[in-house]
């Protein structure tokens, strides 16, 4: 009794395993049913129709696609090499299997052909100050292209720019120049800051004579404090006045006294 009803059991279990799929959460199922594409399912349990139905799985998570490194002569004429990653995903299982043999083949190949296009239309400046603004052009020719494939472009990325030998020893000429600039006007505020500074001092001596004895009794201090084993002599700053050069007043005073003495003698 028990060898009759084996052969209807073979049958149940090959029936079953070709006709039960399980999908994951990240997957969708595409099914073909005698060729006519009928709709996504998934994500679980999926019963099929064996012989008659096909399945086509299809991973909505985001993809990493690397772009291989692209020869591009920029707009100021400059050989160059860049590489960027591209991010993207399916939003759209059916037609992302319908319209397009291999998307994941088409995005790349489209990825490198936008990305040669959009460097070599601007200058080399450009590309190395603005990243971000390539970045954004990139990634929406990419998503406005593939959109008909049910693809979704999220992030375009440049990974670095390779260079000419000659080209790097120009920059960095050009940097150390402009380091050079820099400092160059640097000195030369300090030196205008200084030359304010010793003129508001001078000014501020000529009104006050007693500050000048002042700097020179620190100076002294100072001479002194470095050297230990020299003698310092404080001399009054009135000996290094020259006779000739007398006060303004005494001059003042001596006129006026020849001036009263004038009618006397006479």
């Amino acid at each position: 009794m028990l060898f009759s009803w084996l052969p209807a059991l073979v049958i149940i279990v090959l029936f079953l395993g070709a006709a039960l799929r399980v999908l994951n959460e990240y997957e969708r199922g595409v099914i073909f049913r005698l060729g006519r594409v009928i709709r996504a399912k998934g994500p679980g349990l999926i019963l099929l129709i064996p012989v008659i139905d096909r399945m086509v799985r299809v991973s909505l998570r985001i993809v990493t696609l690397d772009v291989p490194s692209q020869d591009v002569i920029t707009k100021d004429n400059v050989s160059i090499k860049v590489n960027a990653v591209v991010y993207f995903r399916v939003v759209d299982p059916v037609r992302a299997i319908v319209e397009i043999e291999d998307y994941m083949f088409a995005t790349s190949q489209l990825a490198q052909t936008t990305l040669r296009s959009v460097c070599g239309g601007v200058e080399l400046d450009d590309i190395l100050a603005h990243r971000d603004k390539i970045n954004l052009q990139v990634q929406e020719i990419l998503d406005q292209q593939t959109d008909p494939w049910g693809i979704k472009v999220g992030t375009v990325e440049l990974k670095y720019v390779d260079l000419p030998q000659e080209m790097q020893r120009a920059m960095a000429k050009q940097a150390e120049a402009e380091r050079e600039r820099r400092a160059k006007v640097i000195n030369a505020e300090g030196e205008y800051q200084a030359a304010a500074r010793l003129s508001e001092a001078a000014g501020i001596i000529s009104k006050h004579p007693e500050a000048l004895q002042l700097r020179y009794l620190q100076t002294m201090r100072e001479m002194a404090a470095e050297s230990k084993a020299a003698t310092v002599l404080p001399i009054p700053l009135d000996f290094f006045r020259f006779p000739w050069k007398t006060d303004a007043r005494t001059q003042g005073a001596a006129s006026g006294t020849v001036s009263r003495e004038t009618p006397q003698d006479a």
